[in-house]
């Protein structure tokens, strides 16, 4: 396995990384739209070439059609599921949770969608990993979806760990495994999923040389469980966060999380700050 780089080296990574502020309001054209399975729907739309570069781990804010009898009155924000400058595409996957996510289930392909983006800062990326371990649940998949994408692009190898209720409901598993990665599935109905299960598995890639990097999405409880290994055995990690958002500028101030960096507790917007942080500094 690598050598592992120092906290101050980390921080440092993190605290220079570069923010993309290529943003754009758009009407952009869905191009695709159907079901993935009972909850997720897959959403594609043609774009601005400053929208399809986005980046693993930025999302856009959507500004959701309405039902009938609701008026979502915010935008929803969307983690990027794919991307592809040559086509001017950008992808979505989605769960149908609420109003906003209700009224994106309308559109048909040709129908226009108003979105903003690419948002937030995303995944940072070390050239000297050769491994890297992706662990996710629920909408989380999604998010980690272009990771793989990335990662397999800079010649690392990639192992995905990917937990969800049941095989039924369970996403981006074909799409990591198209990608090159070494898909491990993981579900609470037969409990492969159970904590101490999960974390026999990441202890057995670590403890093998198998994990040069940890990143994470949609699951508090396996993000706590990331940390804690991520900081037992000095392993650079990076966690997606979810949050409650309104602007999705770093304006209002409503998806604030604190961090606990050096012993002090600092507030940082999701939206604006992230939504990519390090791990060890994270409270999940």
């Amino acid at each position: 396995m690598m050598s592992k780089p120092d906290m101050a080296s980390r921080e440092t990574a993190f605290s220079s990384a570069p923010f993309e502020p290529a943003v754009v309001a758009e009407r952009t054209v869905v191009v695709a739209h159907e079901e993935v399975n009972s909850e997720y729907r897959f959403l594609a739309v043609r774009a601005s070439p400053v929208a399809a570069a986005a980046k693993p781990g930025q999302f856009f804010n959507l500004l959701c059609p309405e039902p009938p009898g609701l008026n979502p009155f915010l935008r929803r924000p969307m983690s990027l599921y794919g991307s592809d400058p040559a086509l001017n595409r950008v992808e979505f996957l989605y769960k149908i949770v609420g109003a906003g996510t209700r009224g994106l289930t309308q559109l048909s392909v040709g129908d226009e969608l108003d979105v903003v983006g690419p948002l937030g800062r995303g995944f940072r990326f070390d050239p000297a990993w050769r491994s890297v371990v992706l662990v996710g649940r629920g909408v989380g998949l999604a998010t980690l979806a272009p990771v793989c994408r990335a990662v397999k692009a800079g010649g690392a190898n990639v192992t995905a760990l990917l937990s969800a209720r049941s095989r039924a409901v369970l996403v981006s598993a074909a799409v990591m495994q198209s990608g090159g990665a070494d898909v491990v599935p993981v579900f609470d109905e037969d409990g492969s999923s159970a904590p101490a299960k999960v974390e026999r598995l990441l202890r057995d890639l670590i403890e093998a040389g198998r994990c040069d990097a940890l990143f994470t999405c949609g699951s508090a409880r396996l993000a706590r469980l990331m940390k804690t290994l991520a900081l037992e055995y000095d392993l650079p990690a990076q966690i997606a966060m979810e949050q409650h958002m309104a602007c999705g500028l770093g304006l209002c101030h409503v998806c604030v999380r604190d961090f606990d960096v050096g012993g002090e507790i600092v507030s940082r917007r999701v939206c604006w700050d992230g939504p990519v942080f390090d791990l060890r500094e994270a409270l999940p």
